[in-house]
């Protein structure tokens, strides 16, 4: 899937002051690109076995933010999310349901991407499936094989059994990223130190949601492996799953091992060499350091800095479909728009722990009050809204500068949010103050432009989209809404301004008796339901 005017840059020069986190370093440090001008990411999507829930979103919302806030550097942005549609957990649940695999992955491949849709997730530049590139996960695995750092294990007959291992102990580097050599266990089961207390982390846990990696793969526990820290590249087909889900291949038929993919994937859309790899923070060990050992034992580079987001926690659980304390996306936006939801999801810092309550939604419910309610009397004030365009085509440098350094600093998205904040303060006082269109006017597009850097816009199209699916509304209905409030909100200017001041009450109370607040201020009046 490719969105080239996505990624076009909004300025034209990149700044030199952004610091991100390194998780193989542990530390922060500048930002150089590997190509000037450019920035190629790669982030571990989703495994489409079931419904997505907030948990799975926290990761996607995460990154979306980093994503944007290149793009507002003035970065031309190659984004690539991989979706897994073959596993070994698709494939039970496939055949406990009575339904065939690659058709219950598609389904909820679409439940996914709805659900990023309706969050304002920018598409990515390029969101390749697994079971699309059999060819390039087959060539690795002999790649791996022909260097000696792969082994096939043979049948009593001594043909290929299609069970391929990671020689571990052939690749001295392995441990590089997370720095431990526990075997295949998740961070979540290992003694990683650095999981239970890296900044701003706490213990780690499931991370973006997800079910998948927090289990050894049942290939990689098999008696045949040479040694136990061997991972598997390669799983043999089996009588008991359907004949679809196996390909073949020179050392027996099969199909790739849940490492394999992102190591073929990000090496056919962003080349032996990238600038970052992203991810929930429960992929760490194995899952990320697998991936690197078999890329650079292939003889590639591979990304240059690891970013990983923290987890989703309710009543300080981790939030995943094992635990029974899931929330769908469905569920949520039952009750709160879809801006809400993304703003208690983009609103805490993506390596701190997001913990879900009814606190985190009235938090988010107050943010938006207070934003909408700015933008509104700006624009009364203004008589107009700037427009997308100019909007999204402030550069960084004239935003305010709090704003940018807490956004250079690694994302502090609570700072930034703060420097939001201030603006909206000092706009609302230059309204009531009665200050001049162009202050009034440049207040507005700095607050609009800081919350697009969030995908939070208030008035962005994608929002208007995203309640109506969400609640069924005809966009319409919003726009007929604002044109009968306006017109009682003249007749009612016009009676003040008359004298009539029984009917200007008589206006206000059918308002408000309808659920419509007006504020009045110096500049005109405003409303909201």
């Amino acid at each position: 899937m490719s969105n080239d005017a996505i990624d076009t840059p909004s300025a034209e020069s990149q700044t030199t002051s952004l610091r991100l986190y390194d998780t193989a370093t542990h530390s922060v440090t500048p930002f150089t690109p590997l190509t000037p001008g450019e920035v190629r990411i790669y982030v571990c999507g989703a495994t489409v076995q079931s419904s997505p829930h907030v948990g799975h979103l926290r990761a996607a919302v995460a990154f979306d933010v980093v994503r944007r806030w290149f793009l507002k550097l003035g970065y031309k942005v190659v984004f690539v999310r991989n979706v897994t549609d073959i596993d070994d957990k698709i494939l039970a649940k496939a055949a406990a349901a009575g339904e065939e695999w690659w058709a219950r992955a598609y389904r909820y491949e679409r439940e996914f991407t709805q659900a990023y849709d309706l969050l304002g997730v920018l598409p990515p530049t390029y969101e390749p499936r697994a079971t699309g590139h059999m060819t390039d996960m087959i060539d690795l695995v002999q790649r791996l094989l022909d260097r000696g750092h792969a082994y096939v294990i043979p049948n009593a007959d001594g043909t290929p059994s299609g069970n391929v291992y990671f020689d571990v102990p052939s690749w001295p580097e392995y441990g590089a990223l997370t720095h431990q050599e526990t075997g295949t266990l998740a961070a979540a089961d290992s003694n990683d130190a650095d999981a239970a207390v890296a900044d701003r982390m706490g213990p780690s846990v499931d991370a973006a949601g997800s079910d998948k990696y927090n289990t050894v793969d049942a290939a990689d526990e098999s008696a045949d492996k040479h040694n136990p820290r061997d991972f598997a590249l390669w799983k043999a087909a089996k009588s008991t799953e359907p004949a679809t889900a196996s390909w073949p291949a020179p050392f027996g038929k099969g199909r790739p091992g849940w490492h394999l993919e992102c190591s073929a994937m990000s090496h056919r859309y962003l080349g032996a060499d990238f600038d970052i790899h992203g991810g929930g923070l429960d992929l760490r060990f194995p899952h990320h350091e697998n991936e690197m050992a078999q890329s650079r034992a292939a003889g590639w580079g591979f990304a240059h800095r690891w970013m990983h987001s923290a987890w989703v926690t309710q009543s300080g659980e981790k939030m995943s479909k094992s635990l029974g304390n899931g929330l769908s996306v469905g569920a949520v936006l039952a009750d709160h728009s879809a801006w809400v939801i993304r703003y208690a999801l983009a609103s805490v810092h993506y390596r701190s722990m997001l913990e879900w309550s009814d606190q985190t939604l009235s938090e988010a419910e107050s943010a938006f009050e207070r934003i909408s309610r700015f933008v509104a009397a700006a624009g009364t004030a203004l008589g107009t809204q700037p427009g997308a365009d100019e909007v999204q085509g402030v550069p960084a440098d004239a935003l305010p500068a709090d704003f940018v350094a807490a956004m250079d600093d690694d994302i502090n998205v609570s700072n930034a949010l703060a420097a939001v904040f201030s603006t909206i303060r000092h706009g609302n006082s230059l309204i009531a103050e009665g200050a001049s269109a162009d202050t009034i006017a440049s207040a507005l597009l700095q607050v609009r432009s800081m919350l697009d850097v969030f995908g939070l816009d208030p008035l962005n199209s994608q929002w208007a989209s995203a309640t109506n699916a969400a609640d069924g509304e005809d966009s319409a209905t919003a726009h007929a809404l604002d044109a009968l409030v306006s017109e009682q909100l003249a007749a009612r200017a016009q009676a003040r301004k008359d004298k009539d001041f029984a009917r200007a009450d008589a206006i206000r109370d059918a308002l408000t008796k309808a659920g419509i607040e007006i504020e009045d201020g110096a500049s005109g009046s405003t409303w909201h339901v």
